[in-house]
């Protein structure tokens, strides 16, 4: 399938998918405390989506039964809330969230220490996978070629020591939440395509403090890391411009 390319009135329906996406995470953010479970959580993200009109990307996506997926501590990503999974003091939390405005998408995630305090490794894990998506950001330009943003997002993670999650990648998005190209986090052999303006890419390095090995859980849906150590998420809805890329869901400072 072609990588699609949106018209003028596409991107501010996306751009508009991408502010409602960003208030969708801060109020998250601002719920976020030891004891609540993460089925409240998601609650809180369901709720603010559908606040705005909007419809949840995820509830029912090849069966998800539910809006935002909560991921906590070795969970990598698609962790399906519960109401007996209660989050602690100095937890990681990964919150993944989509929405559809008029017909169209926007994918962000987030990884936050619940109560604000947490281990040194916690900090600087969400840290380095925040600043790793910048990294590879930097390349994310019409002219450029895709697997340029793949490579500088797995070596600036890899210099760390992290291991950066090769069994799920990012993806193009618009009118479906999962469209071409995928976008791995590490370097590729080949060069991938050549980026143009118009393209909206969901970039999302997952990345985990020991190995890149993951595995599912029996619930086909909750990716943990092989070894158990700690994994975080970053990820923002990108538009590829004839200048530096467009973070539709990043309009505002500190997310």
């Amino acid at each position: 399938m072609p990588v699609s390319i949106k018209s003028s009135r596409e991107i501010e329906l996306m751009r508009e998918a991408g502010r409602l996406l960003e208030i969708t995470h801060k109020e998250m953010e601002k719920a976020l405390r030891p004891g609540m479970s993460t089925w409240e959580i998601n609650k809180i993200g369901e709720d603010v989506i559908r606040s705005f009109g909007c419809i949840p990307s995820f509830l029912n996506y090849n069966g998800y039964p539910a809006s935002i997926c909560v991921s906590v501590n070795d969970e990598v990503v698609h962790g399906i809330p519960s109401r007996e999974h209660i989050v602690k003091e100095g937890d990681i939390v990964s919150l993944d969230a989509g929405l559809i405005y008029q017909g169209y998408h926007a994918d962000a995630a987030r990884s936050h220490i619940v109560g604000g305090t947490g281990s040194e490794e916690a900090r600087k894990l969400i840290e380095v996978t925040r600043q790793s998506f910048f990294e590879g950001l930097k390349y994310a330009k019409a002219g450029n070629h895709l697997h340029e943003i793949s490579a500088a997002i797995g070596a600036y993670a890899e210099s760390f020591g992290y291991g950066v999650v090769r069994d799920l990648v990012g993806h193009g998005i618009g009118t479906h939440l999962h469209e071409d190209p995928q976008i791995p986090n590490y370097a590729q052999r080949r060069r991938g395509l050549r980026l143009a303006a118009g393209m909206t890419l969901a970039i999302e390095p997952m990345i985990n403090a020991g190995t890149w090995k993951v595995c599912w859980l029996d619930d086909d849906w909750t990716v943990v890391t092989e070894d158990g150590s700690l994994s975080a998420h970053y990820e923002n809805t990108v538009l590829i411009t004839d200048g530096e890329p467009e973070i539709l869901t990043l309009t505002g400072a500190g997310a």
